[in-house]
């Protein structure tokens, strides 16, 4: 896969996230939720 398409799913991964849960959550909710939606992506990471 290239860089650039990689950026652009993780980044739209990013986006749906934002979308679903909105503002005012701590940011472990949002690193959670964001390995989930990488996941279901099939987007391959590691967390810190």
């Amino acid at each position: 896969m290239k860089h650039e398409e990689l950026t652009h799913k993780i980044i739209g991964a990013a986006m749906e996230v934002h979308k679903t849960l909105g503002n005012g959550f701590q940011e472990v909710v949002y690193q959670r939720a964001l390995a989930i939606e990488m996941q279901m992506q099939g987007i391959h990471f590691s967390r810190e």
